[in-house]
């Protein structure tokens, strides 16, 4: 697995390691409020997700793959408004994987919730239901669901 992390996702790691403590919340909520919409298809049918149980909060989580792992994945949220914690990452995720192929995905590092700099600030089962995002994603990728 590379080391190396796609062009939006280490800007977005730089973009919180730049910043102060007190000030990677902030931006935490930034991108909480900024999660995409689900699409029509996925608006309240949960079932058609999955859901990451590793968060505190009520996270869905659905991948459409391509034919093979070179072809664009796209990952779709469904976070409660008032779990801006969790949203935030679910949002920092859709950002960082947005326009990547499947195979460019399975080679995220899978420390990328460690890299943000926010252990400090948010608890290690917050950081953890963020890592259970990302494990759920790549699972779907490998296993493939095409849309």
């Amino acid at each position: 697995m590379a080391d190396t992390l796609p062009a939006a996702f280490a800007e977005i790691v730089d973009d919180f390691t730049a910043l102060a403590q007190k000030d990677r919340l902030e931006l935490l909520l930034e991108f909480s409020r900024e999660l995409p919409a689900l699409p029509e298809r996925y608006a309240g049918d949960h079932d058609a997700m999955e859901a990451v149980t590793e968060c505190q909060s009520p996270v869905f989580v659905r991948v459409e793959t391509g034919a093979t792992l070179a072809d664009e994945a796209k990952v779709y949220f469904d976070a409660p408004a008032e779990a801006p914690t969790t949203r935030g990452f679910a949002s920092i995720l859709a950002t960082g994987l947005a326009g990547l192929s499947g195979q460019e995905i399975l080679d995220v590092p899978n420390d990328v919730p460690q890299r943000l700099g926010l252990s400090e600030a948010v608890s290690p089962l917050r950081l953890r239901g963020m890592a259970g995002m990302l494990a759920r994603i790549k699972r779907q990728v490998k296993e493939g669901t095409p849309a």
